[in-house]
């Protein structure tokens, strides 16, 4: 019998592997999060493909009101969730309107929570960058913050051939998650970025979690610190 989708990784916070997501050529591991906001009613970040088990899985947890889209790439399974939790509310990533211009969006995401998760989670918009804005956010309960794909990091063997040495090239496969070089040389706004990137060491963070790599356990500032030292120094 198959475990359980959804892995706890702290207080009212889950986390569940999708399928795998064919991007530009490349295979992108997939991965959500599940998380129990004070009060009532579930969050879920970067929605994967749904699935019965899933949906089951999450259903046991509680009612679903909101849908987190969080930056302008990560919207390929927002459809079955919205059909599936029609109560729901889609927040999304500014950028991400414009690209899917036949999806209903409730809200555009900024750099303060809404009502709905204020006393959950904190969250801070990373501008000037050409390839994506994403919206970060930090779970006060578990003391976790959230990247989408601004850090990265796929095994050894991931990518083959022409693709290992482009991933290698990108930083995409280093021995720590790192930022990958297409999105350092995209930030073409650094100072924008760079009081973001404060606001985020300001969080006492002690676990990383990001869309493609595996979430770092402990002393997360200081990780994240590390991963953008390049920004800052």
């Amino acid at each position: 019998m198959a475990g359980p989708t959804l892995q706890p990784v702290g207080p009212d916070i889950w986390l569940a592997a999708g399928p795998e997501a064919d991007v530009a050529g490349f295979r992108y591991p997939t991965r959500m999060a599940v998380i129990r906001l004070d009060g009532d009613g579930l969050l879920i970040w970067s929605p994967v493909a749904l699935s019965e088990s899933l949906r089951e899985e999450v259903d046991g947890l509680g009612a679903v009101r909101s849908l987190v889209a969080p930056n302008s790439l990560h919207h390929l399974f927002l459809d079955d969730w919205r059909r599936a939790y029609p109560e729901a509310k889609l927040f999304a990533a500014p950028g991400l309107a414009a690209r899917r211009t036949a999806l209903v969006i409730d809200a555009e995401l900024g750099d303060e929570p809404p009502p709905e998760w204020a006393s959950s989670l904190d969250q801070v918009v990373m501008r000037g960058n050409r390839i994506t804005t994403e919206v970060v956010f930090f779970h006060r309960r578990s003391g976790t913050v959230l990247f989408t794909d601004l850090i990265q990091q796929f095994p050894p063997g991931w990518f083959r051939g022409w693709r290992a040495l482009i991933a290698r090239l990108d930083l995409m496969t280093e021995p720590e998650p790192a930022v990958p070089r297409k999105f350092r040389a995209a930030f073409t706004d650094r100072r924008a970025a760079r009081a973001a990137l404060g606001r985020i060491l300001a969080w006492p963070a002690g676990k990383v979690v990001m869309a493609h790599g595996a979430p770092v356990e402990q002393d997360g500032r200081a990780f994240i610190a590390r991963a953008f030292r390049w920004l800052t120094g």
